[in-house]
Order: structure tokens, then C-alpha cells, then sequence
């Protein structure tokens, strides 16, 4: 199977209460997912993330409910320069802010 290009990722509006979904590039990395926000912690889906964690998106049929988390890259630089390595060669791109997708359970769709 190709990897898809993107992931659609859905979270709860920290002001509606509503689901919001949006299509955004990401890499896999350690049985996680990443994704970055040109818009850094301005995107409304990063507020979302902050607000609640909880998450869930969809890549190729499969659906997944995780937990979503901002990545200091002060903190965590080693795995800020390793998925930003990873971004670069995939999309030749890497930059913004990077959000981690901790994927808790999976169900596939044919």
C-alpha cells in the first residue's frame, strides 16, 4: 500500500464543543504520529489540542482515538531535529510547530 500524503485529523473545538477536521502532512515516528502547524500555537486545531487532548484521525481506511500533545522543542530537541529530519525528506518541508499524535486504539474500514 502508498502511504497517503495526508492524515485527517479531527479534534473538539475548545470554544463550540464541535468536532473540527482538518487534512494536514505527517510522518510516522516510534509508532507515533506528527504533524506541524505553520500557525504555530495560533491554529485553531492546536487550541483544540491544548484544551482537550483527546483526538482521533483517519490515514488510508484507518481510524484511530488518541491523545494529542505540543512538542517543546527546548525540551525536546532531539526528537524536534529527528521529526523535522523526517518532515524534510518526506515533504521537503519542516516548519512549525510540531504536535504529536499517540495513536490508543485503531479500527479499520474496507
Amino acid at each position: 500500500m502508498i502511504e497517503s500524503q495526508f492524515l485527517y485529523l479531527t479534534t473538539i473545538g475548545w470554544r463550540t464543543g464541535k468536532q473540527h477536521t482538518i487534512e494536514i502532512w505527517y510522518v510516522t515516528h516510534n509508532e507515533k504520529y506528527y504533524i506541524m502547524s505553520e500557525r504555530g500555537i495560533n491554529a485553531h486545531w492546536v487550541r483544540n489540542i491544548n484544551r482537550n487532548p483527546r483526538i482521533s484521525f483517519n490515514i488510508n481506511n484507518s481510524n484511530y482515538d488518541g491523545e494529542g500533545r505540543v512538542i517543546d522543542s527546548t525540551k525536546e530537541s532531539q526528537l524536534a531535529a529527528q521529526i523535522s529530519e523526517i518532515m524534510n525528506a518526506k515533504y521537503h518541508w519542516d516548519q512549525g510547530l510540531i504536535v504529536e499524535l499517540r495513536p490508543l486504539s485503531q479500527t479499520t474500514v474496507s
